[in-house]
């Protein structure tokens, strides 16, 4: 080679160098210039193809490819590592380091069609070092962005409470990010072992429930691991009956579990159809790293929504137990000769306790006490069914037998054997001084007499609202001048202590006879008082009701 030759074999090393170097955009995403590192190696004379790998947990793995290749050998690269070099060749491959340090953002491989040249080995050894400085650029610039993203994305998510409209967030968020067709957030109910999505963009807000096995989605549920398919109809896991319901194909998908603080999976993130590939590990790096804050704002989100419905529950209950107690007499009446007070006490803001006074005549009361099995809303709806009934029914039967049995297939048909309740009615001569009664199943009220004796009054039949076509049958007791009748519902006498003991009919009626020279007012304070005491800490709270009919 001529001296006047060396000059024109540097420039031209040097324009081929310029022209590689503009083909490489550091401000590319690192896959990018990954792949825009193997296609200028690639090109040069006397190289077949290039390879860029990159250590993934210790493991090499191949990153981009261009040209004509062997299969992957991993073994080279894993001795250049190991010995902490910057090149090595074999044969007609030869590979370079990208980095020394203990984490390399690669290790290039370039197969040549022969032995490499020494000007080649030398072009190739710049260019490796600006391909260094590249993918270090665009990796700093990819994670500041990403980092800024972040940022931006949490910001959004702590911008509502409202569970629809944040789930909403995290789908566009995901979903832009990654370039994805659709997503959908399952969160987990881990009470009915489901997974439900309240919305999914692109899905016109469909609700899916499915079984929290169910799935990939199901499956990253209840391992929590992500799963990422180029193509979700190769995988056991994926089931298309959603695709064949809602008209779509699923291609690529990525599914992510949503972990807590706590590291609990609270919910999944399944995104479906990248556009233009599969998604890639950066996407699912992205998105793991947005996990936390996804995970604490729907946690923020569902704790809000439950103290809304808390808050809507405890107005609409409230409601309740003040249009309950409108269908409660206020007072008992006051009739010459007797002494009534009552008190009524729900366990909860609604109960099935029901006492009632009806006049029927001039001188003649029905007095009433019921018991809805169960507590709570449902038991007090069926309170308010039996007080219109009994109050349209007494207008036109006057025979307490009767009255029982059309009350029981009333309630039967209305309540289809899903309610039962015992009720005793009992009918106030006041002339004579008489009760006729009607107990149907109800706790025995007792009769404490002037001079301590007891009765019980056990006379009528079963439950009210099992079976239809019951008859039952009429008790009457006579009633004297300090006498006291007793009626209450199981929250009384089946009022346990801490051993599980009940108060008992036996006691009730000993309070009452220890009492009886006090008004009736005082009578049923005593009496629940004492209740309150046996009971503290006990395990059993029930709907109270007690009747105090005394006779002067």
């Amino acid at each position: 080679m001529s001296p006047a030759e060396v000059p024109r074999r540097d420039e031209s090393a040097l324009g081929s160098l310029g022209r590689a170097v503009d083909a490489v955009h550091p401000e590319s995403q690192p896959d990018d210039v990954a792949a825009q590192v193997v296609g200028v190696v690639a090109s040069q004379q006397g190289v077949a193809g290039a390879r860029l790998w990159r250590v993934v947990e210790g493991s090499p793995q191949v990153w981009r490819e261009s040209g004509t290749l062997p299969v992957a050998d991993p073994a080279p690269i894993v001795r250049l590592l190991a010995d902490h070099a910057a090149t090595a060749a074999n044969g007609r491959s030869c590979i370079w380091s990208l980095g020394r340090d203990p984490s390399p953002r690669g290790v290039l491989e370039a197969c040549a069609t022969s032995s490499l040249d020494e000007p080649t080995r030398s072009w190739l050894d710049l260019f490796v070092r600006y391909a260094e400085v590249a993918l270090d650029s665009s990796e700093r610039r990819s994670a500041v962005v990403e980092l800024s993203t972040i940022v931006e994305a949490t910001k959004r998510l702590n911008s509502t409470l409202d569970l629809g409209e944040l789930i909403n967030i995290i789908l566009q968020l995901a979903t832009r990010q990654t370039a994805a067709d659709r997503g959908t957030v399952f969160l987990l109910d881990r009470e009915t072992n489901e997974i439900w999505s309240l919305v999914g963009l692109g899905l016109q807000q469909h609700e899916i429930r499915l079984p929290s096995s169910s799935g990939i989605a199901g499956w990253v549920a209840e391992h929590g691991e992500a799963v990422n398919l180029a193509d979700a109809y190769t995988d056991s896991r994926f089931e298309p009956d959603v695709d064949r319901r809602l008209g779509y194909r699923t291609h690529s998908l990525l599914c992510l579990p949503i972990d807590n603080k706590d590291g609990q999976v609270v919910g999944v993130l399944q995104l479906l159809n990248k556009r233009g590939g599969p998604f890639t590990r950066n996407d699912e790096a992205f998105l793991s790293a947005l996990s936390d804050h996804v995970a604490l704002a729907i946690e923020n989100a569902q704790l809000h929504r439950e103290r809304l419905a808390k808050q809507r529950m405890e107005r609409d209950l409230a409601l309740a137990r003040s249009i309950q107690l409108g269908l409660l007499p206020e007072q008992p009446p006051e009739i010459a000769g007797f002494d009534i007070a009552v008190s009524h006490r729900p366990s909860l803001e609604v109960g099935g306790d029901y006492y009632d006074f009806i006049p029927v005549g001039p001188e003649t009361m029905l007095t009433v006490v019921a018991d809805v099995e169960g507590k709570g809303v449902s038991s007090a709806m069926v309170m308010a069914n039996l007080q219109a009934t009994l109050h349209a029914l007494v207008a036109h039967l006057h025979s307490l037998e009767r009255l029982a049995s059309s009350l029981n297939d009333m309630i039967l048909s209305d309540t289809r054997g899903q309610k039962y309740l015992t009720m005793f009615l009992g009918l106030l001569d006041q002339r004579h001084g008489a009760l006729h009664y009607v107990n149907a199943g109800h706790v025995p009220p007792v009769v404490v007499r002037a001079n301590g004796a007891t009765d019980y009054l056990r006379e009528g039949g079963m439950v009210i609202g099992l079976f239809p076509g019951v008859q039952y049958d009429r008790g009457q007791v006579r009633l004297q001048q300090g006498d006291i009748v007793v009626a209450c519902t199981d929250g009384i006498t089946e009022a346990m202590d801490t051993s599980s003991n009940e108060y008992g009919n036996e006691r009730l009626a000993e309070a009452v006879r220890r009492e009886r020279d006090k008004p009736a007012v005082e009578i049923v304070d005593s009496v629940l008082a004492e209740v309150d005491r046996f009971s503290r800490g006990g395990p059993h709270d029930d709907d109270r009701v007690i009747l105090i009919l005394k006779v002067l």
